[in-house]
């Protein structure tokens, strides 16, 4: 399987060496993604993915999970996303999958929800043990920014309603 490096997946990067400048981030390791082939088909096979809200579509060049490996500064990541266009509310996502996080043995992380900083996507955060590593489970909204950076001209499904994307990756925890 080939891996892949995705622009949201060069975003994330930026936001982990941005922790790590500010001593957030695990000690270097300098790995690679060498051999991280069956982990990522382990992610892409996870069944919340593939979980969504009665009416929620897959919009085009999205109709798939986009899986792999990207490594930078010595942080080896491995990545699932899947993308979802709704025509509810965001209420309604956020509600599904709370429920469907909870009833497939995910954890939100104790304590209250903090407020969001004006401008950042609202969501949700699990996480849980995948193939004996920590996973964390991000349910967030896209908006104009972050849409900026994918490798396709959004079209309206993606610029309307509650566009949505799920993202597991191998790093991080809620908050952390």
């Amino acid at each position: 399987m080939p891996i892949r490096i995705r622009r949201t997946a060069l975003l994330l990067s930026a936001v982990l060496a941005a922790g790590g400048l500010t001593g957030c981030s695990a000690p270097l390791l300098f790995a690679d993604c060498e051999g991280t082939e069956e982990r990522v088909r382990e992610m892409e096979s996870l069944a919340i993915l593939d979980s969504r809200p009665v009416g929620a579509t897959s919009p085009v060049h999205y109709e798939d999970v986009d899986a792999g490996c990207w490594s930078d500064s010595g942080d080896v990541v491995v990545y699932a996303d899947r993308t979802y266009a709704f025509p509810g509310t965001r209420a309604e996502v956020l509600r599904h999958y709370a429920a469907a996080a909870e009833r497939d043995g995910w954890k939100a992380p104790p304590g209250p929800t903090p407020a969001l900083p004006p401008g950042q996507a609202e969501g949700l955060c699990f996480t849980r043990t995948e193939g004996g590593e920590a996973t964390q489970l991000d349910v967030y909204f896209l908006t104009t920014e972050n849409l900026a950076y994918e490798e396709h001209e959004p079209g309206p499904e993606l610029t309307s309603g509650s566009a949505y994307r799920l993202s597991v990756t191998s790093a991080g925890a809620c908050g952390g």
